[in-house]
């Protein structure tokens, strides 16, 4: 198993900065994907950005240029960098985990993120 924790959100104005991070335990070895996921009332869930275990990268088009995915391997955190947050960014954020043998999906239980306006 393995088991996510997020911290890091909070209430930000518009145009300011905030950074997650997500501490992977357990049987992180087998982890070949790191991901942020985000949930805004009465919409799906959505990829924000993810990271594999080479260091490719990939950010939805509504973040790129503001949001960097990252990863300390020797904490076993994970990172996204917010910078210019939007209203439209307000959201919890999850952090998720991908396993491929076999393909199982881990989940934080998440973080809220509140941007005024």
């Amino acid at each position: 198993q393995v088991h996510l924790v997020e911290s890091g959100g909070g209430l930000v104005q518009a145009g300011g900065s905030l950074r997650l991070s997500c501490v992977a335990s357990g049987i992180i070895f087998s982890i070949t994907d790191f991901a942020w996921y985000r949930q805004a009332p009465g919409k799906q869930r959505e990829l924000v950005a993810r990271i594999t275990s080479s260091g490719s990268t990939y950010y939805a088009d509504s973040v790129k240029g503001r949001f960097t995915i990252s990863t300390d391997n020797a904490k076993n955190t994970v990172y996204l960098q917010m910078n210019n947050l939007k209203s439209e960014d307000t959201a919890v954020y999850y952090c998720n985990a991908l396993r491929k043998l076999p393909v199982t999906q881990f989940w934080g239980q998440g973080t809220q993120v509140t941007v005024s306006s």
